[in-house]
């Protein structure tokens, strides 16, 4: 495949990158500072933007197969900047013609599963109330995703960490996985990728989740 991938030099992002490119595909890597970008490898081309013209990035998705974003808040004063920035992929991408898009986003917005048990209801609660400017952002992401002409993916993973690959997870179409506590950084990329071409996933949250 040829893939576009933003937000990539934060954690899910160079891990998207690195299992691409280790999978034999093509990848663009759309990054602000190059010098924080520490991936190599044959296949690899690096474009440098800060995101805020959709215009500076038509050429990073012009004639891909998808485009993955890791694109977050890294913290509560980022707020806003995750539906802004996606906000710029859209336009490039709707511009270009170009469909696929994969984004993460995070369990507290999708629907808890039936007999979900109390304490990892009020868990969730509790983290829902403490970063609500982050969620609230990706919130607006999500709605500019529904809004959009694109083959949109939001995965929605709970307390990110950072372990290695195992590729063994569990995803909920459309909701969260029960008791969805967290996930390695290296998994949410392994299940982006995984995702890709899944039909089932279009125009829908999915929750991943060990």
């Amino acid at each position: 495949m040829i893939l576009t991938v933003f937000g990539a030099t934060g954690g899910i992002g160079q891990e998207i990158v690195r299992q691409a490119l280790a999978a034999g595909h093509r990848v663009t890597a759309v990054v602000r500072d190059p010098a924080r970008f520490p991936v190599t490898g044959r296949g690899l081309e690096v474009l440098c933007s800060d995101l805020k013209d959709p215009r500076d990035l038509r050429p990073a998705v012009a004639g891909q197969d998808a485009v993955l974003s890791g694109l977050s808040p890294r913290r509560r004063s980022d707020a806003g900047i995750t539906a802004r920035l996606t906000r710029s992929v859209l336009a490039a991408m709707e511009a270009e013609g170009t469909r696929r898009l994969l984004v993460v986003s995070a369990a507290p917005l999708g629907t808890p599963p039936e007999h979900e048990p109390l304490l990892d209801r009020a868990m969730m609660s509790v983290v829902g109330t403490v970063l609500k400017p982050v969620y609230d952002d990706l919130r607006v992401m999500e709605s500019e995703l529904a809004r959009s002409a694109t083959d949109w993916t939001a995965l929605r993973p709970p307390k990110l960490l950072d372990k290695p690959l195992t590729g063994e997870y569990r995803m909920a179409v459309g909701g969260n996985p029960r008791s969805a506590r967290s996930i390695g950084r290296a998994d949410v990329a392994h299940a982006m990728l995984s995702m890709t071409h899944d039909p089932a996933t279009l125009e829908q949250g999915v929750g991943v989740a060990y």
